[in-house]
């Protein structure tokens, strides 16, 4: 245990004395910041755990992610209310970019994940969703179940779910789907759509329609 925690001690050394010759790199790019902000996991070291101190003095790091979740918060507080309070993180990406402009700090989808970690840690309703091979941004303080994930998910790959659907998916019953459904609608998070041309209510996500298809995890 006394060889580990000695092992530990200068690993961490070593991984400062990394973050200062590569500074620049970190800051600049965002591939290569991923791969240091997993090196700093593997031994417990968090560099946005504080915008103070010596992580942030070296690198920046903190005021640079404090500064992209509070852009975070704008552009997901302008489209709630066309989304509902649920957005694609491609889209969300793309909201941050031009918000940014041409000239800012590069970004992608692990530093707007970190970001929204730190503000779900907050407690602020914003979390991330998992649906298939995409990720959805959550920025409304309802609580989302296991149910609601699954539709996410048929949701991504049919465009919409009915009643037909989740029985055939999921071999849920009415009851459940509209328990299911209801909470969607009153928060405008799904669109009710009467007039479908299979004959049946449909649900309709304006989070999925705005934001297209396909946001692969790994970007």
């Amino acid at each position: 245990m006394k060889l580990m925690n000695e092992q530990l001690v200068v690993f961490k050394q070593n991984l400062e004395e990394f973050a200062q010759k590569y500074k620049k790199k970190i800051r600049k790019s965002p591939e290569f910041r991923q791969q240091f902000n997993e090196m700093c996991t593997k031994v417990g070291v968090d560099p946005l755990a504080s915008n103070k101190g010596f992580w942030a003095e070296l690198l920046g790091v903190g005021d640079f992610y404090y500064e992209l979740a509070v852009q975070i918060v704008e552009v997901c507080m302008c489209t709630r209310a066309t989304n509902g309070g649920i957005i694609e993180l491609g889209e969300l990406r793309g909201h941050l970019l031009r918000k940014r402009g041409p000239k800012a700090q590069a970004i992608n989808n692990d530093d707007i994940d970190r970001s929204i970690r730190k503000l779900h840690i907050l407690g602020s309703g914003f979390s991330l969703i998992v649906a298939g091979s995409t990720k959805l941004v959550k920025s409304v303080p309802c609580e989302l179940s296991v149910d609601h994930e699954a539709v996410f998910r048929i949701a991504m790959e049919k465009g919409f779910v009915s009643q037909d659907l989740l029985f055939t998916q999921l071999a849920w019953d009415k009851e459940r789907t509209d328990s299911v459904m209801n909470l969607l609608l009153q928060e405008g998070i799904a669109w009710l759509d009467t007039q479908h041309e299979s004959g049946q209510p449909a649900y309709w996500f304006p989070s999925i329609i705005h934001g297209g298809f396909g946001d692969e995890i790994g970007e």
